[in-house]
């Protein structure tokens, strides 16, 4: 497969730029900077909590890609990776596969950004950290590849010391913002099942819907609309602050929320849609960080049948 690269330009004068490969019509699904910050670097696999892990402290760059269709698989997304890292000099310092990296531990102990700019399926992932050494301080990489039915999703969060060139991305690669159409909801609907409704967001401690409807709620509804033997449930969840009965409680709220939002600007069918709450049980980011614990905060649509 011919690929792009993705350049991080190195200290000046000391070595050439480093390219990492990325499948050729990668579409780029979000773009993070932060600078003089620390990436908690996994070194090794989750077991029965988060991975150990090495701060490494730069500029941390993370980006992420949706590759469709016929995407290689989440082995091949990393091999060319690893190949192109191991050219450069760095030192490999972890290479595992879903069940061996630590399963569930690892996805939720780990940085991920929020579907939908990246999935990872719990059970077909591949995880891969590298780091060197540079006059200027340590660089590191830290590569997350997935995929689910014929779409690849292929994370890399990069680190780079101060002062070094930041790294840059090849033109050739379409960006994408992290947002999903009335289309692509209706799609994992009918595919996968379930979908979040991506939007619908709720302040901490709260289950009060703004004035105005996501754009996921329209597309939900015309979903239903269109698939009139179809019953949906609404499971709303939560960060993990505070007891997790009061979170499940909190949580059936906002599904309820979005529910009775539903049902008044939409005309649907009461006893085609159900509201539960799952509390803080199924993150879908890491509740270390204030992003994360945002994107916890969620609504998700599941299909439960006629």
């Amino acid at each position: 497969m011919i690929r792009a690269t993705l350049l991080l330009a190195l200290w000046p004068g000391i070595a050439a730029a480093l390219e990492l490969p990325v499948p050729e019509g990668a579409v780029l699904t979000a773009e993070t900077r932060r600078d003089a910050e620390d990436y908690a670097l996994p070194t090794g696999p989750a077991q029965g909590g988060p991975p150990p892990v090495a701060p490494i402290m730069g500029r941390v760059k993370t980006r992420a890609w949706r590759i469709a269709p016929d995407a290689p698989t989440a082995a091949g997304l990393i091999a060319p990776l690893r190949a192109a890292l191991e050219t450069a000099g760095f030192e490999i310092l972890l290479d595992c596969a879903a069940r061996a990296c630590g399963g569930f531990d690892f996805r939720f102990g780990t940085e991920v950004l929020p579907p939908p700019a990246m999935h990872v399926d719990l059970g077909n992932f591949r995880f891969l950290s590298a780091r060197r050494d540079t006059p200027q301080g340590p660089e590191a990489v830290g590569a997350l590849a997935s995929r689910t039915g014929d779409t690849g999703h292929l994370q890399l969060i990069t680190v780079t010391p101060e002062g070094a060139a930041p790294a840059s991305l090849s033109p050739t690669a379409p960006s994408l913002l992290a947002t999903r159409s009335g289309e692509e909801l209706a799609t994992a609907l009918s595919r996968e099942g379930h979908a979040v409704l991506e939007g619908v967001d709720f302040a901490p401690g709260a289950a009060t819907l703004g004035p105005r409807d996501s754009s996921a709620l329209p597309a939900l509804a015309a979903w239903l609309e269109a698939n009139p033997d179809r019953r949906v449930v609404l499971v709303g969840h939560t960060d993990m602050t505070g007891a997790l009965d009061a979170n499940i409680a909190l949580s059936r709220r906002r599904a309820e929320a979005v529910r009775e939002r539903l049902l008044r600007d939409h005309g649907l069918n009461r006893d085609r849609i159900d509201a539960q709450g799952a509390g803080w049980l199924a993150p879908r980011a890491s509740n270390a960080t204030k992003a994360g614990r945002a994107a916890n905060r969620r609504v998700e649509v599941v299909v439960s049948g006629g």
